[in-house]
């Protein structure tokens, strides 16, 4: 193989497999089997499919216990732990990655035939409709209202991709009329680069601020990325476009698909999308007429889950669901873990986990949806991300309780700059809550909204999120 075909996904050979019966007897390379599921869900999908199946992952066999046991009717599956081998990735017919792992400068995907993921192996194999979404914020929690609306609409659909549940555990269950929903990011759609896989009927993007710079090292090429989600798009298909923000109108002019917009408040005439009116309730426009496609109340708090409701109700409107049934089902979304997830309440203090906010900014807008004092914990490891925003923001909090990380150290004295004063840093999560509990009273919100990454301390936000939640439980 020429080494200049290895810099980028594009360069790979296409798969040894057209077809799920071209994959029996194939050496496949599973890297990255991990504990939150798209390693395993592609193990047991290969290893069913007859494949050899080596599964590598630089944790120990005590770190991935949990999955390895769940593999268990698969004896024929060999275990490369704690280490790579060259020799897997060299002999193997095809390597499925994990999507954190960085093609450029790998000694071991540089020597793999062809690299696939498990989102391009579904996306090969499935007939299904797919509606995507990709952005910095607020990702997880239009997925999530979009798939419950479809569910509540009576379609029978499936959810996927970047929260968690690879599209894989699925695949048989989808057809031609099986609406799947693909939380997307970033680092998935750059493995998807050139392939002609993702043609969504229906694109959303969310909004898009600074996030992984350590791994990109600006904008351009993070945004790049997010490009892809529409970039086989047809004039038949839909993409949903920030009119706020300054990427809205570059992707607007580059897609083929046909634009809708979303605004927090009133779209200019002219263009058709869905706003948040005076009054709270979400307007979709289409055609010049306007309709009511939201209730002012919804069961999720704040301005910006709001905003992450009404583009999950646009993008059902123009897949085709009837404007007048989709306020009353999403309506019922309450929301998902890990994302202002209220998850207990005692002596009249009310406890939420946003852990799933990894950005200064998602902090800001968590804030924002609490009309009750909030007492703000924040802080952990840093990503090369701007923290000026928090501080700014943060005195919106009655109390702010650090948690200790290389992003508190940076968020300190930019809240020193700031007049805005704060608790800790605290070294883990039971003095962080204990310091928490002890000086709130009852009508208080106490919000763990990080901020920052979870390595470290935790495996990642969702560890992180369950570890917060068991020690306010006293476990």
């Amino acid at each position: 193989m020429n080494a200049n075909r290895r810099s980028t996904s594009l360069n790979f050979d296409p798969p040894p497999f057209k077809s799920r019966s071209d994959i029996s007897g194939l050496r496949v390379t599973v890297m990255g089997l991990g504990l939150n599921g798209g390693g395993l869900a592609t193990a047991r999908f290969f290893a069913a499919a007859g494949a050899r199946v080596t599964v590598t992952d630089k944790k120990t066999e005590k770190e991935l216990a949990p999955s390895i046991a769940a593999l268990a009717d698969f004896p024929s599956i060999r275990y490369v732990l704690g280490a790579h081998e060259l020799d897997d990735f060299r002999n193997a017919d095809t390597v499925i990655k994990n999507p954190g792992v960085k093609l450029e400068g790998n000694p071991y995907l540089e020597a793999a035939k062809s690299i696939e993921t498990d989102v391009s192996v579904f996306l090969r194999f499935t007939r299904a409709p797919i509606l995507a979404v990709t952005g910095s914020k607020g990702k997880s929690s239009t997925v999530s209202a979009l798939h419950f609306g479809l569910v509540e609409l009576g379609y029978p659909a499936f959810l996927g991709g970047n929260i968690t549940v690879s599209p894989l555990t699925f695949l048989d269950d989808t057809d031609g009329t099986t609406p799947v929903v693909l939380e997307l990011s970033s680092w998935q759609l750059s493995d998807l680069r050139g392939r002609g896989l993702l043609k969504p009927r229906v694109a959303v993007l969310t909004p898009i601020m600074a996030d992984h710079q350590n791994w990109y090292g600006g904008m351009e090429p993070y945004v790049a990325d997010k490009k892809l989600i529409y970039a086989d798009q047809g004039p038949e298909d839909f993409l949903i476009c920030n009119r706020d923000d300054e990427w809205g109108p570059v992707f607007a002019r580059e897609t083929r698909a046909s634009v809708r917009w979303y605004a927090e408040s009133h779209l200019e005439a002219g263009l058709d999308g869905a706003w948040i009116a005076e009054d709270g309730r979400g307007i979709l426009r289409a055609g010049g007429a306007e309709t009511e496609l939201l209730p002012a109340k919804l069961a999720v708090p704040g301005r910006h889950m709001k905003q992450n409701v009404l583009n999950a109700a646009q993008a059902l409107a123009v897949y085709g669901a009837e404007p007048s049934a989709i306020g009353p089902a999403l309506a019922r979304f309450s929301g998902i873990e890990h994302r202002l997830e209220f998850f207990h309440e005692e002596g009249g203090i009310r406890w939420y986990n946003d852990s799933a906010a990894t950005i200064p900014e998602a902090v800001v807008a968590a804030l924002s949806s609490f009309g009750e004092p909030v007492t703000l914990l924040t802080g952990g490891t840093d990503k090369n991300l701007d923290f000026a925003p928090l501080a700014r923001e943060a005195g919106r909090a009655r109390r702010i309780c650090l948690l200790a990380g290389s992003g508190t150290d940076k968020l300190v004295p930019l809240l020193r700059a700031e007049g805005v004063p704060f608790e800790g840093p605290y070294p883990d999560l039971a003095s962080l809550v204990a310091a928490a509990r002890s000086g709130s009273r009852p009508g208080d919100v106490i919000l763990f909204s990080p901020g920052a990454t979870s390595f470290g301390l935790f495996l990642n936000e969702f560890d992180r999120g369950r570890s917060f939640k068991a020690a306010v439980a006293g476990r």
